[in-house]
């Protein structure tokens, strides 16, 4: 039984989707004018595992994700560069979908685009004001927010602090109602792209572009949306709103969202000069460490950031690391057919640690207690399942240790953007090359293989049962 921390319920609660067996599930993507930041990363890898994990149990996921591609940061960045905006978007777009790639992100089902769903957006405005949740003034729509009683209740105290806080603010100079109304849709200012409407030639405001894109995809009511803590007010408060007035149905059932990333226990900002590229980090350390490095962390705590954090987290992936190498390798080399009576008794044990580790992803998606599940699996697999070990059951304990990797996305060959890294055929060619170098008592050819596969990221060792590799 899944349960899930329900951002609107304040409890965890147990998942019952709206169709058996399938999820339908949204998750707020970047606004697309930079390079992505290591903060961004921690939703994209979050919301990847909790759906790697619901299809590894059965379920069909409808996964969107959108890019904000008309946005004043955008404009900004096309002017400063004398682009246009969809030049700027498009390069964007590429890199933060190379970025994800390298994290070993799933693809979305879809993936959206602002510009692509002016219809749908300006069909869902016009619902809001024929249903009396929303007003235009001079060309701009404001959604009313005191129309909908509900308004507030996503992020709980936010409303009340608001109103304690209205005396002290300074006087309103939009012609809107109350301070707390939001903008559905706003006239072009000069050099803006612009879409027609029938308030103005402008474009939409941030929050309806996901209200009209998730009813789109996945239909008036969904099972999970999710995103970055920072997204729960005013982001998704107002994406409820909107989508409740508007389809006169519950928007989501289950809200999640995650921490905050820290670097050096500060929080990241290019005037404190510790903003940090997923890019920059993920040459650095390797792209599979940041992802090993994000789950192992509950996604609801806070999360800190530093080089000296991320050289331990790179150092324990690289003990599941090897530890799969050795499984492979002694299943590869063993000339043992049958199970001992030993062995016999210990495959007991690998049900007991596939119990645990869905036991901690079924708790809200532990991914921390989840990995150490795997670190007793990796002790019992270096004690049991090495040179000596029977070919069924080394097979049993690689199968597993692949199953529970797999789902959390752990070990995979990218490290980076270099997209000519060798296979692991293409490493046995050259290790098969070096091995008839050495034959040939070539000994120069051979280091040569060797120095080339070092500079690959591939280190090779010389054993008694033949030669093993291993990407560094």
């Amino acid at each position: 039984m899944i349960k899930i921390y329900n951002t609107l319920t304040k409890r965890k609660e147990e998942f019952k989707p709206i169709e058996p067996h399938k999820v339908r599930m949204y998750v707020c993507g970047p606004t697309v004018y930079n390079l992505i930041h290591i903060g961004n990363a921690r939703p994209y890898i979050v919301f990847d595992t909790v759906r790697r994990y619901f299809e590894s149990v059965g379920y069909e996921v409808n996964y969107v994700q959108n890019f904000t591609d008309v946005d004043d940061k955008i404009i900004k960045k096309a002017n400063e560069e004398g682009r246009s905006t969809n030049e700027v978007v498009t390069q964007y777009i590429e890199e933060t979908l190379k970025d994800v790639n390298n994290l070993n992100v799933t693809p979305a089902t879809h993936h959206p685009r602002v510009t692509e769903e002016m219809d749908r957006i300006i069909e869902m405005i016009k619902e809001l004001i024929e249903k009396g949740y929303a007003y235009e003034i001079n060309g701009t729509v404001y959604f009313d927010t005191a129309a909908f009683e509900q308004y507030g209740k996503l992020s709980k105290k936010v409303l009340e602090e608001l109103e304690a806080g209205r005396s002290e603010r300074v006087a309103l100079t939009e012609e809107k109602k109350n301070h707390m109304d939001f903008v559905l849709w706003k006239p072009k200012k000069e050099g803006e792209p612009y879409w027609e409407s029938p308030w103005s030639n402008g474009r939409p405001g941030w929050h309806i572009e996901c209200s009209a894109m998730a009813k789109r995809y996945l239909g008036d009511t969904i099972d999970i949306h999710a995103g970055g803590e920072d997204l729960v007010f005013p982001h998704h408060e107002n994406e409820i709103a909107q989508s409740e007035c508007a389809n006169g149905k519950e928007f989501a059932h289950y809200w999640m969202h995650n921490a905050f990333l820290n670097i050096d226990n500060k929080k990241m900002s290019k005037s404190l000069g510790n903003f940090k590229t997923l890019r920059d980090v993920g040459e650095m350390y390797g792209y599979d460490v940041v992802r090993f490095f994000m789950l192992n962390a509950h996604y609801r705590s806070p999360l800190n950031f530093s080089a000296e954090l991320i050289e331990s987290a790179k150092n324990s992936l690289e003990r599941i690391k090897n530890a799969k190498a050795t499984l492979s390798f002694a299943l590869e080399h063993s000339q043992i057919a049958d199970l001992t009576e030993e062995e016999k008794a210990l495959l007991k044990e690998l049900d007991d640690f596939k119990a645990r580790f869905h036991e901690h992803m079924e708790d809200d998606f532990n991914t921390a207690d989840a990995i150490s599940i795997i670190f007793e699996l990796v002790k019992f697999a270096n004690t049991y399942a090495k040179e000596g070990a029977s070919q069924p059951f080394v097979e049993a304990v690689l199968k597993l240790f692949n199953e529970l990797t797999d789902i959390l996305g752990l070990i995979y060959d990218r490290k980076g953007n270099n997209e000519d890294g060798l296979s692991d055929e293409e490493i046995k060619e050259y290790i098969e090359k070096r091995t008839a170098a050495k034959k040939a008592r070539d000994f120069a050819e051979a280091d040569r293989i060797r120095d080339f596969l070092k500079d690959q990221g591939v280190l090779i060792e010389d054993t008694r049962e033949g030669v093993r590799f291993k990407r560094i």
